[in-house]
């Protein structure tokens, strides 16, 4: 289906290993002999997966060997809980591969690149495609190279779960959400008095709360890519890699892939799901459900895997999205953003879509039809800007029929999820739903230091959760329904004080108007939620909002990595900031952005130059559930063990590769 994909011969942007930092040959693989999933992974029973083995042979640098030839005669075996090994086509009954071969070259660290000299490597490869382990225990993979050099690799199957607990579940991504900016956002939108809430947020409401770790196999700070896959998949990558475990070879779709959560529920239950979000819809967090790649930024041939599946590799498919809405018109147009420039409008059309552009279109979508709705190019503006602000919409050439002009009819997230529900209920039938819904703009407005964005997007979040609850329950269904709430990753964001606007514009010099700022018992308290002066504008946007978006005394806040910016905090009315640019457009560095924030001060980064926005960090990441097998999301786990308690409530671990028949279905 998909085309080889030339990639770069110098991999460290994709490509890592675990003895170095800054620079890696490829970061599952310390040794010269590669095993592909790697040691200590996991597995849930009857998840089907692709195996590769690789041996390097550096021709050059500190690792260089045998004249640089690779051992094309390596062997590989595998072995369950001590049993005696069996060669890998026998134990899986396959055929065996042929050989692959390539090269690739990379940086050993910054010397060698200031340097330009690269490390060049030749690689020899097997690939086993879509086997699966059906039998709980340990499993021990040996690969042999270099007459005498042993690689390692042990894997876990996890416990069958054969029961479906839950009929559905629903899956909210506060993409870049954190418990710190949680607690700025129920500031901002909650009344205090005397110390003590009035209200709440919803998230406040679950009964269970636990933590999730999100590192990636490779590095400690993970992108959504890889995160993603581990939420969905049970499987850790490497940034930028979603559904893959990521490899050397040259082309990004051919890495060993891993079955998915929906790829599992389409193929066991013959269940519906659906996916929704603020941002662009091939976007890594909506776009891991069905992707398989390590380059995240093929965008159109991620959107035709998601609608065909990874039909050159016989890959299961999750049989198309019941229910698609979010932004990224430049994929669904025909031209150069879309996969071989076909109209995907069309392609969809074909299959039974019905296709939305606007919100009034997507409200009167029939509910027993599959459902695209793509609402404009790129991201859907903020909430802040489509509700308080909106003036700020009308600067945006974006709408998602190609015509100049701006989107206008937008549908918000909690908008998009209800009408998913309504879809995902009415075709699910039996097999029941599974639907992911991302405020993926908490992460993209953290990244440019807008606070009050990121946060109003995190309030929408809690808002949609909140009629969702509502809506569920009026449909009969919440009983039967696991609602889960987290995060992919975090920032480090948070609040330490507050800030005199007033002041602070009035001030001439930078450490004078860093008085502005009020600490401990000058922070006082919040103002969002107490009405604006007489004759100013009041913001009437529901009760689960502050009624004063821009009062005189702010939150004062910040993240622990950004470029060089000026900060002046409050809200910028004008729309989403840009703290730092290049001096020229071709400039590789970036300072304080003259015309951002200019009544503030000057604040040194901590990034790299060539940074021009904040950047994720190792924060562990709450995980709110309620509903069937709530209970299990207590306690602090890996990313991954998120999908493995989904996969247990859902009945996903097998232990056979047949289809389940409705006579054993729970519903």
């Amino acid at each position: 289906m998909l085309s080889s994909l030339y990639v770069s011969a110098v991999l460290a942007a994709s490509l890592s290993a675990v003895t170095a930092q800054t620079f890696q040959r490829l970061g599952t693989c310390p040794t010269l002999g590669c095993v592909l999933p790697p040691d200590q992974q996991d597995f849930l029973p009857g998840q089907q997966f692709d195996i590769r083995f690789e041996v390097h042979a550096p021709k050059n640098g500190s690792e260089a060997f045998n004249g640089g030839v690779p051992d094309d005669k390596f062997t590989a075996t595998i072995s369950k809980d001590g049993r005696s090994p069996k060669t890998i086509s026998s134990f899986f009954k396959i055929s065996e591969p042929a050989i692959e071969k390539w090269t690739f070259s990379w940086f050993e660290d910054l010397f060698a690149k200031d340097a330009k000299t690269p490390s060049v490597v030749n690689v020899a490869s097997k690939v086993y495609r879509r086997v699966a382990l059906y039998e709980p225990g340990t499993y021990t993979v040996t690969l042999k190279y270099y007459s005498g050099k042993t690689t390692t690799a042990t894997w876990a199957v996890r416990p069958l779960a054969t029961k479906k607990k839950a009929k559905n579940v629903i899956f909210f991504i506060g993409d870049g959400m954190t418990t710190n900016m949680i607690t700025a956002a129920r500031l901002l939108a909650h009344k205090t008095v005397n110390g003590k809430y009035q209200s709440l947020l919803q998230l406040d409401k679950f009964p269970v709360l636990g933590h999730q770790m999100t590192h990636s196999i490779d590095s400690f700070i993970t992108d959504s890519a890889n995160s993603a896959s581990a939420l969905y998949s049970g499987h850790k990558s490497t940034v930028n890699a979603m559904g893959v475990y990521a490899d050397s070879s040259p082309d990004a779709f051919d890495d060993p892939k891993v079955e998915t959560i929906v790829e599992l529920l389409k193929r066991i239950w013959g269940s519906a799901w659906g996916a929704v979000s603020t941002a662009f819809i091939a976007d890594a967090t909506p776009i891991a459900l069905t992707a398989h790649t390590r380059l995240r930024s093929q965008y159109g041939a991620l959107i035709e895997q998601a609608l065909n599946g990874v039909t050159n590799y016989s890959w299961p498919s999750a049989g198309g999205p019941d229910a698609y809405f979010g932004g990224g018109a430049e994929q669904f147009l025909p031209g150069p953003g879309s996969y071989k420039g076909k109209d995907y409008y069309a392609e969809f059309a074909k299959h039974g879509y019905s296709v939305s552009l606007n919100k009034t279109g997507l409200l009167a979508a029939p509910n027993n039809k599959k459902a695209l709705g793509i609402f404009c190019k790129s991201n859907l503006p903020v909430w802040l800007d489509r509700n308080i602000f909106p003036e700020n919409t009308k600067k945006l050439n974006n709408t998602p029929s190609g015509a100049s002009g701006t989107a206008t009819d937008l549908p918000g997230l909690k908008d998009m999820t209800l009408k998913a529900i309504d879809v995902l209920h009415t075709r699910a039938g039996k097999g029941g739903f599974f639907l992911m819904a991302e405020a993926a703009s908490i992460d993209k407005q953290m990244h440019v230091l807008d606070y009050e964005r990121a946060l109003g997007d995190l309030l929408e979040l809690d808002d949609t959760v909140q009629a969702t609850i509502a809506k569920l329950k009026a449909l009969g269904e919440l009983e039967e329904t696991l609602i889960v709430v987290s995060a992919d990753h975090g920032h480090g964001f948070d609040v330490f004080g507050s800030s005199d606007t007033k002041y602070m514009a009035a001030q001439d010099d930078d450490r004078a108007k860093r008085d502005a700022i009020g600490v401990y018992l000058n922070s006082g308290l919040s103002q969002y939620t107490s009405p604006p002066p007489s004759g100013n504008v009041s913001y009437g946007t529901g009760p689960n909002f502050p009624l004063n978006w821009d009062p005189r005394y702010v939150i004062a806040a910040g993240l622990g990595a950004n470029p060089d910016h000026r900060e002046q905090y409050g809200v910028d009315k004008s729309g989403p900031r840009v703290p730092a640019e290049p001096v020229t457009d071709d400039d590789e560095d970036y300072y304080v952005n003259p015309t951002d924030r200019p009544h503030g001060f000057v604040v040194n980064g901590t990034l790299p130059t060539d940074q021009a926005q904040g950047v994720h960090s190792l924060t562990d990441v709450p995980v709110y559930a309620m509903g069937p097998c709530q209970d299990s999301f207590g306690g602090t786990y890996s990313n991954i063990d998120v999908f493995y308690k989904m996969a247990e409530c859902l009945g996903l671990g097998q232990p056979t590769n047949k289809t389940i028949t409705d006579k054993g279905r729970r519903h």
